[in-house]
């Protein structure tokens, strides 16, 4: 069996050790400009076009991340990339979601306790008591109910929040009160805090707007841990000069790194952190995609396989 491997940044030597150890008598070695020696299965995080297109012989290409938009666009834009019937295949949690939940809950509590509000009045050395957030003005919002969004949900239910989920169709998930695609008024009305946990796609590109702050509660939170290219950036600083939305947690943007210059950086509303609300974990991952690896190549059915035309 023999496997490419590529990553832009990540060190590959923790993946050359391990997939061998896992899979004995496998070949794995690093995709290098000009290889076009055979291989049955690619592991990659933004694989350049010229490392998949005309490559005779592979069978299935497993990516590194539970996020497939990148290479979902490529896909669409040149479909030529991947021949026909190889499938694409991400990760599902792989430690993610325990990372997410310890985020989001981070986040969510730091609102609802009026942490920032504490901290800016520090700032100002200010000894101030505010009044509290209750559990029942509180209602949290979490769009996306994959996997992860569905158990990000659920944490946030334990607390004893009453919390909502959207999803292009409707779920089923203890504690939380689910709405499909066209209950978005429904979902967004009265809600005080936004957790966004999607899939970038077409249709969902932009989501975070103008016509939904005006949605939510005045005074709302929105904690985006999914895409940049969700957010409308310039409707999330009138939301903020108006009132409509109090506060923001961002740990992804349109472009990243997040230029030093960003106007995002000026504002103390927004909360900002680079990209790490779940990191991928090179040994859970190893696990997840060897398992599947050899299911796949048994002829058994897997879990994680990316539907092109929905995105995810």
């Amino acid at each position: 069996m023999n496997i490419l491997f590529y990553h832009p940044y990540n060190d590959a030597k923790p993946y050359l050790e391990g997939i061998p150890a896992r899979l004995p008598g496998a070949k794995i070695r690093v995709w290098q400009p000009g290889n076009d020696q055979p291989a049955d299965y690619a592991i990659v995080w933004l694989p350049p076009y010229e490392m998949l297109a005309g490559r005779k012989g592979l069978k299935a290409v497993f990516s590194l991340g539970a996020g497939v938009d990148a290479i979902v666009a490529q896909l669409r834009e040149r479909p030529e990339m991947l021949a026909p019937g190889v499938p694409l295949v991400r990760l599902e949690d792989a430690g993610m979601a325990s990372q997410m939940e310890e985020y989001a809950s981070a986040a969510v509590l730091r609102y609802f306790r009026r942490l920032d509000d504490y901290q800016r009045l520090q700032q100002q050395s200010r000894w101030q008591f505010l009044e509290p957030h209750t559990y029942e003005n509180f209602t949290i919002g979490v769009m996306g109910l994959g996997i992860l969004g569905a158990s990000v949900a659920q944490r946030l239910s334990s607390f004893g929040f009453s919390v909502r989920g959207w999803s292009r169709s409707k779920k089923q998930i203890d504690g939380v009160t689910t709405y499909s695609a066209e209950q978005l008024p429904e979902f967004l009305n009265q809600t005080r805090l936004i957790v966004n946990l999607l899939p970038r796609t077409p249709d969902t590109q932009g989501i975070l707007n103008k016509a939904l702050f005006d949605q939510l509660q005045k005074g709302a939170y929105l904690i985006n841990i999914a895409r940049g290219a969700h957010l409308v950036e310039a409707d999330l600083l009138e939301a903020l000069d108006s009132g409509q939305l109090k506060a923001a947690t961002l740990d992804v943007f349109a472009s990243e790194p997040l230029s030093r210059q960003h106007v995002f950086w000026q504002r103390p509303e927004i909360t900002i952190t680079p990209h790490i609300s779940a990191i991928t974990q090179p040994q859970t991952t190893m696990d997840q995609i060897c398992a599947r690896l050899l299911a796949f190549q048994a002829g058994e059915p897997i879990s994680g396989i990316v539907d092109i035309i929905k995105g995810y």
